[in-house]
C-alpha cells in the first residue's frame, strides 16, 4: 500500500490544524487541505471535488454547521469522515449527548428538560435545589451558560430568553450545579485509547480555557479510562474532548462530549503530541 492520503477539511485554520499537517509530514501522509466555505459538490460525486483517491477524511471545521454539512456531503460520496456526521449532531446537541450516555449506563449530573416556563418553575421548585444551571441545548466554549441561585435570577433567565427569537431558546434544559474542587477534567478519546487529559482550574465556575480556565496536567486513572472509553462508544465517536466533572457524592460525572475539539492548551502544558496520535491511529485503521 502507497501512502496514505488523507483529506483535512477545515474553515479557519488554527493551531490545532496545524499541527495536524506538521504531524502528516513526520508520518509521511499525503495531505490534503479542503477549506469548507470555498467548496460545492454534487451529492454522491466525488468527482466534483477531485477527491476520488482519497482514503479519509478529517473534519476540523469550527463552525457546526460547516462540520456538520460538509461532513454529510463527504459521506455521500462514500468518504470515512473521522468524526462521522452523526457524532457530529449528537455531540452538538447536549440533550441526545445526555440521553444516550444515560441509556449506557454512564454517569451524568442530574438533568431535567422543560418546554415551557411554568414546568421550569415546576423543576426548581420540586426537584432542583437552588443554584443550578441552564444551558442552551446547543452551544460551546461556556457560552450562554447561566447560574441559577434563586427564583429572581430563574424569572429573569425566562424573561431574557423569551426575547431571543430563535425556538431553540423556549427548550429548557436543566442541570444540577455540581459543587467541583475548583476544577472539572478534559480528557481526549483515540479509537479506544485515552492517551491524554488535563484538569481545567478556575475561580470561577464556568472552567473552560476559552474563558481564562487554566491548564495543567491530569492523572489518568483506570476508572476515568473506563468512563471515557464508555462515553466514546454511547456517541459513536473516534476523536473526542469529554469534559468530566468531579462529582462529591457520585464521583466522576460526564458533563459534555466535544466532537470537533481544540487541544493547543493541553499539548503546550503536557508535550503530548494528540495530532502525531490521531494521525497515527488513522494509519493503522486505513492499512488494516
Amino acid at each position: 500500500m502507497g501512502r496514505i492520503k488523507l483529506l483535512l477539511l477545515y474553515d479557519i485554520l488554527r493551531w490545532e490544524e496545524k499541527s495536524f499537517i506538521d504531524a502528516a509530514r513526520k508520518l509521511d501522509i499525503d495531505i490534503t487541505l479542503l477549506q469548507v466555505p470555498s467548496i460545492y459538490g454534487k451529492v454522491g460525486d466525488k468527482a466534483t471535488l477531485g477527491v476520488n483517491d482519497v482514503d479519509v477524511a478529517l473534519q476540523r471545521s469550527v463552525s457546526f454547521y460547516n462540520s456538520l454539512e460538509s461532513t454529510i456531503l463527504m459521506e455521500s460520496m462514500g468518504l470515512n469522515v473521522i468524526n462521522k456526521s452523526y457524532t457530529i449532531m449528537v455531540c452538538q446537541d447536549k440533550l441526545w449527548t445526555t440521553s444516550l450516555l444515560v441509556k449506557n449506563g454512564i454517569p451524568v449530573p442530574d438533568t431535567y428538560v422543560a418546554f415551557d416556563p411554568s414546568a421550569v418553575n415546576k423543576v426548581a421548585g420540586s426537584f432542583l435545589r437552588y443554584p443550578f444551571v441552564i444551558k442552551p441545548i446547543y452551544g460551546s466554549w461556556g457560552r450562554l451558560l447561566a447560574l441559577v441561585d434563586d427564583e429572581e435570577d430563574l424569572r429573569t433567565v425566562i424573561e431574557h430568553r423569551s426575547y431571543m427569537h430563535n425556538p431553540i431558546y423556549s427548550i429548557y434544559y436543566l442541570q444540577e450545579f455540581v459543587n467541583k474542587p475548583g476544577r472539572d477534567i478534559r480528557v481526549f478519546t483515540v479509537g479506544d485509547e485515552v492517551p491524554v487529559a488535563i484538569y481545567r482550574y478556575s475561580n470561577h465556575w464556568i472552567t473552560n480555557t476559552a474563558r481564562g480556565g487554566k491548564a495543567v496536567p491530569a492523572r489518568i486513572d483506570p476508572e476515568l479510562e473506563d468512563l471515557a472509553l464508555r462515553a466514546a462508544r454511547a456517541v459513536d465517536g473516534v476523536f473526542l474532548g469529554i469534559d468530566v466533572f468531579e462529582h462529591p457524592e457520585k464521583g466522576y460525572v460526564v458533563d459534555e462530549v466535544n466532537a470537533v475539539t481544540e487541544f493547543r492548551n493541553t499539548v503546550a502544558v503536557t508535550g503530548y503530541d494528540l495530532a502525531y496520535k490521531v494521525l497515527e491511529y488513522i494509519v493503522n485503521m486505513v492499512k488494516h
